[in-house]
């Protein structure tokens, strides 16, 4: 699949336009832990793009969400290692691999990031550094729905926790144009 295709899929899927920014949020991470990883940056990038492909059919229904969008693309002829990522990272799947972990990891990551350039008196993902995020990771109240121990499991693909901001960090301000910050 090619990315204006999945980029078209998503956008037909996913309505609200900040899952879709988040979608690309996701992929902007993935693609730049695969280069760090020395991992296929064309297949991470479109696990990122692709794994909330369901969100909006599945928010009434938060069980099933990650196994229609799974499913639905096993169908179109995913790679099964994509499909596996995108049941891990919503709790169906064991991970096995590091996209398994770095898509599980990079979810509720993408999140703080987002919530740490809101409260940013700039506003922008430019004026934000690692130390900067990790001092709001520290902050138990502060973006409350991004899950900590999820984020950690950052170590799975060998890297520790500041690392692994400072290079998700890195992706998201690459776009930060199409993220609106």
């Amino acid at each position: 699949m090619t990315r204006e295709y999945a980029v078209k899929l998503v956008r037909e899927k996913l309505k609200n336009n900040n899952l879709f920014k988040h979608s690309l949020a996701a992929e902007a991470c993935l693609k730049e832990l695969s280069v760090k990883l020395g991992e296929d940056n064309e297949k991470w990038g479109l696990t990122g793009l692709l794994h909330d492909i369901d969100y909006e059919e599945t928010q009434n229904q938060p069980l099933k969400h990650g196994m229609i969008g799974a499913d639905f693309l096993g169908k179109m002829g995913i790679d099964d290692d994509i499909v596996h990522a995108i049941r891990v990272h919503a709790g169906h799947d064991t991970p096995m691999s590091k996209l398994d972990w770095a898509l599980f990891a990079t979810d509720p990551l993408t999140g703080l990031i987002v919530a740490s350039a809101l409260m940013h008196p700039e506003k922008k993902l430019s004026a934000l550094d690692m130390d900067f995020v990790l001092r709001r990771f520290r902050e138990k109240r502060f973006a409350a729905g991004a899950n900590r121990e999820q984020i950690q499991t950052c170590s799975n693909i060998g890297m520790d926790l500041g690392e692994f901001i400072e290079v998700c960090l890195r992706g998201m301000q690459k776009i930060a144009d199409q993220l609106g910050l």
